[in-house]
């Protein structure tokens, strides 16, 4: 995947680490990173947090706000990211919650996710609505948590306007 490889250079040049708190995608994000030939300077690790209550023993969620609003949640998305970075101490946390399907879950529909990045303490999330079966739904996800997170470092490296151009016109599922 040429997004992999971009994200692990470019967090290498910049001396950054990553550390993934994946739900629906069972560590498939984190994988496709430590594929990349020199991810051992980059990925400090990744947390499966599949179970509601893993989401918060292991990525620091708030058991409360678990409690009440369930595992597919902006809020929920946001803390896995910020958690999982203190947890595996690293500098950039990504994660995603969401419904792979078949079945809606808590109410949520099947194809909701969301995604997130911290850094420093903050993170921003990503609300998908992806449509497919089981698998095409983790599938989107792990490329749609790639893009993201390339652009995000691209910014860090760059800054916005050349973070942003120099991604153009490749294609993320390489």
């Amino acid at each position: 995947m040429a997004t992999a490889r971009r994200i692990i250079s470019t967090c290498s040049q910049l001396g950054i680490s990553l550390a993934s708190a994946e739900s629906l995608t069972g560590g498939r994000f984190v994988a496709s990173l430590v594929d990349v030939p020199g991810a051992s300077a980059v990925v400090r690790g990744g947390l499966v947090t599949y179970a509601t209550d893993l989401k918060a023993s292991l990525a620091g969620v708030d058991a409360d706000h678990l409690e009440e609003t369930g595992p597919i949640d902006p809020v929920v998305a946001a803390q896995m990211a910020v958690g999982t970075a203190v947890q595996c101490v690293a500098d950039i946390g990504i994660s995603c919650t969401g419904v792979a399907g078949p079945d809606p879950q808590d109410d949520k529909p099947v194809g909701l996710v969301y995604t997130a990045i911290a850094f420093g303490g903050k993170a921003k999330v990503f609300e998908h609505d992806f449509t497919g079966d089981r698998d095409s739904i983790r599938s989107q996800t792990v490329q749609a948590m790639a893009v993201n997170l390339d652009e995000f470092v691209g910014e860090l490296a760059f800054g916005p306007e050349v973070g942003q151009a120099s991604n153009a016109g490749e294609d993320a599922t390489e």
